[in-house]
């Protein structure tokens, strides 16, 4: 069986669905990028990847709190091998919505999440991954020669 793999015009890899998700589950840390006084801001976020979404906590009254009720976010989560010159990027964009429902607050009350700076439960916010895309560079050889003594 032959794999085709797709490229971008700058060479990338083209990362599909699949393979976006298992990289999305690999890691705890991302970035959401939200609007927060008409200018954008980008902001680190411990997250957790349950089955098809991405679920946050932030606490009530946080910068990010207030950004993403039911706003537009961009997510992205990376990995970089700056010796080899590869790595991955996977970026979602889609409404990120406060969960509400006591069942499915109850459910997820377990769930490995912590969040990235706080004292208390706050809010627990879900973003989807309908829209998911990610680039792969592709392994190369050392960038650079180490020093021998």
């Amino acid at each position: 069986m032959i794999t085709t793999v797709e490229v971008d015009r700058n060479g990338l890899e083209i990362l599909e669905r699949g393979e976006c998700l298992r990289l999305l589950g690999g890691v705890m840390l991302g970035r959401v990028g939200v609007t927060s006084g008409a200018l954008p801001a980008v902001l680190p976020v411990n997250f957790w990847l349950d089955r098809d979404r991405i679920l946050i906590r932030t606490d009530e009254g946080s910068k990010l709190d207030a950004a993403i009720r039911n706003a537009v976010v961009a997510f992205e989560v990376d990995d970089f091998d700056p010796w080899y010159h590869s790595g991955w990027s996977v970026v979602v964009t889609d409404v990120a919505r406060e969960m509400t429902d006591p069942d499915e607050l109850a459910a997820l009350s377990n769930a490995p999440l912590t969040r990235w700076a706080s004292r208390s439960n706050g809010h627990l916010v879900a973003v989807a991954t309908d829209r998911i895309s990610g680039r792969r560079i592709v392994a190369g050889q050392p960038r650079r020669q180490e020093a021998h003594p």
